[in-house]
């Protein structure tokens, strides 16, 4: 069993409108945009970040928002639920601000003994705010939401599996443990975390598989320290017969990836070197960054891409 990862580092997943997105994530769930930059593949597609502070590994949600993508078809092999946590007793607060926002799909719920509030994202992702007691990450303190009240970082997400046997036994050998079942759900949880500790397997008879659309989930990416670290984790996944890509330079992080026997797209991804490495944390998310193999393209996508304000 692994002990490198330390939960999740961030979950990647796609829209239509750059500026509703934006809208929704910094005004709407008061996050804080970390890193504005494009599609590594894609170059006049943003890849927008939103977090904490500093965009503090556990609390990074991204998108690609791609203005032609078509609708997500919900199914399963994909990431069913995003949820974040927030301080307990804050779910009334949360559920007054998104009902005044006109954010759909708002459900009280409870898993696990934990209050949960489902809400819609403007592209109809599927997202939870969880109350959580002693969570001591540190809020975003600048996005219109009073600290006491604010996200802290990432709860979990769901996986949507037709079996999920495969899959907790990959978990179980990243580090995770079985911690509760209940009603068809597993929940695993890493011990001694970074806070965004959770992964709930739902298991789903039948169904279609998921097709990839604005508001679907690309991948999961979950935290190491360093770049020793993930050729640790990198290597012994290969060992045990999965297919990995080496590593890639993402600039502020570097990432490997693999598919799950569930379907879902993972990615292991290092804490270094961080959002802060070429902005100053006062101004993390102003400037439009380019990756230098698409610096020459700064004066064409400063032109067309859309503009987030205004």
């Amino acid at each position: 069993m692994l002990d490198q990862i330390k939960g999740l580092h961030h979950v990647t997943s796609m829209a239509k409108d750059a500026r509703e997105n934006n809208d929704f994530f910094t005004h709407k769930l008061g996050l804080r945009r970390v890193k504005k930059t494009v599609n590594f593949d894609a170059p006049d597609v943003y890849h927008l970040y939103y977090g904490d502070q500093r965009g503090t590994p556990g609390s990074i949600m991204t998108y690609f928002p791609f203005p032609n993508i078509g609708a997500r078809h919900a199914g399963i092999g994909e990431v069913g639920v995003t949820a974040f946590s927030v301080p307990e007793g804050t779910l009334p607060f949360w559920q007054e601000r998104l009902q005044a926002g006109g954010v759909a799909g708002l459900a009280a719920e409870e898993r696990f003994g934990e209050r949960r509030l489902a809400f819609d994202g403007p592209d109809g992702d599927s997202f939870a705010l969880v109350e959580q007691r002693g969570d001591g990450r540190e809020p975003w303190e600048k996005g219109g939401v009073p600290a006491d009240d604010a996200i802290r970082g990432f709860h979990s997400v769901s996986l949507r599996l037709r079996d999920g046997g495969a899959t907790e036994e990959l978990l179980k050998f990243m580090g995770y443990q079985r911690v509760d079942r209940q009603n068809g759900i597993v929940r695993l949880a890493i011990p001694d975390g970074n806070g965004a500790d959770v992964i709930d397997i739902e298991t789903i008879a039948g169904g279609n598989h998921a097709d990839l659309g604005a508001g679907s989930v690309h991948h999961v990416a979950f935290a190491v320290e360093d770049r020793a670290r993930q050729l640790e984790v990198r290597k012994a996944l290969l060992d045990t017969g999965y297919q990995v890509t080496p590593v890639i330079d993402r600039d502020y992080f570097w990432a490997i990836y693999f598919r799950t026997p569930g379907g879902v797209l993972f990615e292991v991804s290092t804490n270094e070197p961080g959002f802060d490495r070429d902005e100053d944390t006062a101004h993390l998310g102003e400037a439009l960054k380019l990756p230098k193999q698409h610096a020459h393209l700064r004066p064409y996508l400063e032109q067309h891409l859309q503009p987030l304000e205004g």
